[in-house]
């Protein structure tokens, strides 16, 4: 019989993961730099030190970390996400598209990869495609509160307002203590008592 018993290291993953879910990120962190010390070449371990260093928004460690899962492990998608994740936080939305693309291909049909890679193709001005990727990480996860507000701030700008208030809508329904979401809510309730009736807008889009 084989031995139910996870390994150490794997144990100490699980450990941290849990750690991480529960929002305690530089707990998880202190588990898995340990853990790579003891096994410097443990992609999983600075896959998971990248993703908690983004939690922390402490984006050059997050980079750096990614950067070294990815020169161990070509296929790391996670690397590539989260590279693409920090370009996207930096505005250069060319190397996040091209990042984000990567992971996609290795890890096609994640919702959270795409809603990045539809935010920066957006942004990018690539708008047709940036909106249908959106719609397809939704499709994916239809309880996503950050891909409903991406969405709807999409469609603000395409001057959907209809559109956009209900995915806003539907994101306070889920997470009402979403603030991005309300704040969208009032600020296209703005744009639409701005449009007086003959159809001038009285305050800028």
């Amino acid at each position: 019989m084989t031995d139910p018993t996870p390994p150490p290291g794997m144990q100490r993953l699980e450990q941290a993961e849990q750690l991480k879910l529960a929002g305690q990120y530089r707990e998880a962190i202190i588990i898995l730099e340990q853990l790579l010390e003891e096994d410097p070449g443990n992609v999983t371990a600075l896959e998971e030190i990248a993703d908690n260093e983004l939690s922390l928004e402490a984006y050059e460690r997050a980079e750096t970390a990614a950067q070294q899962a990815i020169q161990l492990d070509s296929k790391s998608y996670t690397g590539e996400y989260i590279l693409g994740f920090v370009r996207s936080h930096e505005g250069e939305w060319d190397d996040a598209v091209a990042h984000l693309k990567r992971a996609n291909k290795l890890k096609p049909n994640n919702g959270e990869i795409l809603r990045c890679l539809g935010w920066a193709m957006f942004h990018q001005g690539h708008r047709p495609e940036g909106v249908v990727t959106l719609e397809r990480a939704l499709n994916l996860d239809h309880e996503n509160a950050l891909t409903l507000c991406d969405l709807g701030v999409a469609y603000v700008e395409l001057r959907n307002l209809k559109k956009a208030k209900a995915l806003f809508g539907r994101a306070i329904e889920l997470d009402p203590a979403n603030d991005r979401a309300r704040e969208c809510v009032a600020a296209i309730e703005r744009l639409e008592r701005g449009v007086s009736t003959n159809g001038q807008r009285k305050v800028k889009g």
